[in-house]
């Protein structure tokens, strides 16, 4: 039992919230909102400042509720579409399956599960093409577990009774009809000092804040409310840019500070600019449906005669002292549409559009590029690239390195492996990767070289060195940010959003 003195001390750090709710402890929740008018986060408040004090103590109980989804509601208003089905057949009875689809107004996809399901549960027969009800009237009209269960919702996941169960699981299979949300109720209970203030009227008229006017008018018999630095207070978010975009930001400011202009471009290229510039030929598998995704009815348009020439004969027959592919270059397949797999058709139309005065020059891009791949942790469909093209006479392979290291260094990264690779496009041709602590390995993020003589000459006019590189950002993103899989950059919780720290390096 505390004394006088304590719970004098208490009452002087109660605030306006909390002193509303004390008279009334002793009532239910619903009662308490109602005689002291308090919106639910208001109220919540007051709860947790007096736990803070020890007065009372909360319980959070959480159900899950079982509710109507978005076909939920329709379907509920507008019938199943297995129900749609069966009055169409009460109207015309042993129709085509063709015409039962035009007639019922349902997608194809509805139209085959209703089928599917009025079999399953014997309601009609399908022969020869046509479909027929199998059932009494009496058993077609009465309403399905699945139909009772939409006009019962919502209810409480475990208080449904055996039928709904089975009826739930069935819906569950299809899309969006229901949905389960968590619910909390909250509830508390007095502790032994919160009984001490049990029908307690209390009004403290404790100053809250200092104004201009309480500080004119000052006297000493005037008092502040007591407050507990200590208690928690609600956390608060600050808006911010979503951390993708704040990486991103970063890297360009890096770029930039490294002298760099920035390039861009369309997301959707033709096959000349993606690959036919940059030397791969036309059949490498990097061209098949399995590694790119083309845009089907597309043609592109192809720059002037001169460069398309000189493309040709770098395939056929080589430029600056190379083979070449030695095939037959066609026309035609470089006129089809793609969604880029890279940004170095960024450097390509670039390079075109340069002059010999422009030299030497620095060029950056960051964009979002497309390959089909199979999803995993380190790799995605869909990605986002830094590129980087350096153009100087003098610009040799010890400059691409010092480039490579300077980049990581800046984006946070000390433990890089570079090593010999291929590219058909480049010459020598370089694998960067960082060391990932959390999967103890090796991750590729980044391609490199120096452009070979046929993608420059038919390009600049000449051989003139051009050093370039193309960083996987979103593997660069998952180190810095310490995301263990590629898939979560993308899946936008407000929870971890809200968590995730600022980008600072």
């Amino acid at each position: 039992m505390l004394n006088s003195p304590d719970i004098e001390k208490i009452i002087e750090t109660l605030s306006p919230l909390e002193q509303k709710i004390i008279p009334y402890l002793n009532e239910s929740l619903e009662k308490i909102k109602e005689k002291t008018g308090l919106d639910d986060t208001s109220f919540l408040r007051a709860l947790r400042f007096l736990e803070n004090k020890g007065i009372v103590k909360i319980k959070v109980a959480k159900n899950k509720i079982v509710d109507l989804g978005t076909n939920g509601i329709y379907y509920k208003k507008n019938h199943l579409p297995e129900r749609r089905l069966i009055i169409l057949l009460e109207q015309k009875n042993h129709i085509t399956i063709k015409e039962a689809s035009e007639l019922a107004k349902l997608s194809e996809n509805e139209f085959k599960v209703s089928l599917g399901i009025l079999k399953d549960k014997a309601l009609i027969i399908i022969n020869n093409g046509k479909i027929s009800l199998n059932a009494s009237k009496e058993e077609i009209s009465k309403k399905t577990f699945e139909e009772k269960m939409l006009e019962s919702l919502p209810l409480e996941e475990e208080k449904l009774e055996p039928e709904q169960r089975f009826a739930l699981d069935n819906l569950k299979k299809r899309k969006e009809i229901v949905e389960i949300k968590e619910k909390s109720e909250v509830s508390f209970e007095l502790t032994p000092l919160g009984k001490q203030f049990l029908g307690k009227e209390i009004k403290t008229n404790l100053l809250e804040e200092v104004t201009p006017e309480i500080i004119a008018s000052w006297s000493k018999n005037k008092k502040f409310r007591r407050y507990d630095i200590k208690s928690e207070v609600p956390r608060i978010y600050g808006g911010k840019r979503h951390f993708v975009n704040q990486t991103i930001e970063y890297a360009k400011k890096v770029w930039t500070d490294l002298g760099f202009q920035e390039m861009s471009g369309p997301k959707t290229v033709t096959s000349f600019w993606n690959f036919d510039v940059l030397f791969t030929a036309q059949d490498h598998p990097v061209r098949e449906l399995h590694d790119t995704f083309f845009i089907k009815g597309v043609e592109g348009k192809l720059p002037d005669k001169k460069l398309i020439e000189k493309i040709k004969q770098a395939h056929e027959s080589g430029l600056g002292g190379s083979k070449g592919w030695g095939y037959e270059w066609k026309e035609e397949e470089s006129k089809k549409v793609l969604l880029r797999t890279h940004t170095t058709c960024l450097s390509a139309k670039t390079l075109a559009k340069l002059k010999k005065e422009d030299l030497p020059a620095k060029f950056f891009a960051i964009g979002r590029n497309f390959r089909n791949e199979t999803t995993d942790w380190s790799h995605g469909f869909e990605f986002n690239q830094t590129e980087g093209i350096v153009i100087d006479p003098d610009a040799n392979l010890r400059h691409l390195l010092g480039y490579l290291k300077e980049f990581a260094h800046k984006m946070g990264f000390e433990k890089i492996r570079i090593q010999p690779a291929y590219f058909p496009y480049t010459e020598p041709s370089l694998e960067g990767a960082i060391w990932n602590e959390e999967k103890q390995t090796w991750v590729e993020v980044l391609a490199a070289g120096i452009f070979r003589p046929e993608v420059t000459i038919p390009l600049l006019g000449t051989a003139t060195p051009v050093l370039a590189w193309g960083p996987g950002f979103d593997r660069l993103m998952m180190l810095a940010h310490e995301i263990k899989d590629m898939r979560q950059i993308y899946n936008n919780d407000i929870k971890e959003l809200r968590n995730k720290k600022f980008w600072i390096k």
